[in-house]
């Protein structure tokens, strides 16, 4: 497939996953592992690189769409301790796990037991949320476990909205406003991805590799993240998480299967061909 259309399918899951729960890191991994069994094998980007560029649109989506509460907010200084507090474990465990996170944005089967637990995380938050608390009055306990949650989704396949969302819930927080915080959690942990893979690209030349097909990438991203986030904030105000903890929950278990079949595939096709280059070396030697 080319390039430019590559950057426009995967800027348009990026903006649609990042802010529905159902993991833009998920269907990101999914969609490029699908490219390369349907086509010819070559994919725009492989690891984490891309899926990260991409976040540059979606940032600049939650900046757009929360700029008049960012501004209200701006010298909110408790507010913005507590989403300090709750990015913590995302940053320890993202610098901590780093390569484990590399390896996993390549392999389809975690990102696919990765949208189970999302599942169970959106069926959990709904049936247990008890919103006791708005923004003004979240405790500090309950952004520590919101930010424990938003670690656990630095894994391919668990949503990060999602899961901070629901841990909202299950802490007290009401939906309205476990949802802001969710959003307002994004805005660091997404700008320290993209500057530590920024700074990995400069490094490693990779952003001489990096041209048209991704800034076009960055900007569907960009518009279709604005429209997801103004939908989902719509739809927080009705109880609808089990909607896609049922996607989650039925996308997650085809990628499983899916991605079973073809390693199973490509270990016989392995075999054979060992089988086959043992047999030509014995009948040399017959020889």
């Amino acid at each position: 497939m080319n390039d430019y259309l590559q950057a426009i399918l995967l800027g348009v899951i990026q903006g649609l996953a990042e802010f529905l729960p159902i993991s833009s890191s998920g269907h990101l991994v999914i969609a490029k592992h699908l490219l390369g069994w349907c086509g010819d094998g070559e994919v725009l980007s492989s690891g984490k690189e891309l899926e990260v560029l991409l976040h540059i649109g979606t940032l600049g989506s939650i900046l757009v769409v929360y700029a008049g509460e960012l501004r209200q907010q701006l010298f909110n200084w408790r507010q913005w301790a507590l989403v300090v507090v709750a990015s913590i474990p995302a940053a320890v465990v993202g610098l901590t796990l780093e390569d484990w996170f590399d390896q996993a944005f390549d392999t389809p089967a975690i990102a696919g037991f990765g949208l189970l637990v999302t599942a169970a995380l959106l069926v959990l938050g709904q049936r247990l949320e008890h919103g006791k608390y708005d923004l003004k009055s979240l405790p500090w306990v309950s952004a520590v476990v919101i930010g424990c949650f938003q670690a656990v989704a630095l894994v391919p396949g668990i949503s990060r909205s999602g899961s901070t969302i629901s841990g909202g819930l299950l802490t007290g927080v009401d939906r309205v406003s476990a949802t802001r915080f969710s959003f307002l959690l994004a805005i660091p942990v997404t700008a320290g991805a993209i500057v530590l893979t920024l700074k990995h690209a400069v490094e490693h030349g990779g952003l001489d590799k990096a041209g048209g097909p991704e800034i076009v990438g960055i900007a569907v991203s960009f518009v279709v993240g604005w429209l997801s986030l103004r939908l989902l904030i719509r739809l927080m105000t009705q109880r609808k998480l089990h909607w896609f903890a049922g996607y989650c929950l039925a996308l997650g278990l085809a990628t499983i299967v899916v991605a079973e079949a073809v390693e199973n595939g490509g270990t016989a096709r392995h075999a054979a061909a060992a089988s086959d280059d043992a047999t030509m070396r014995g009948t040399v030697t017959a020889r």
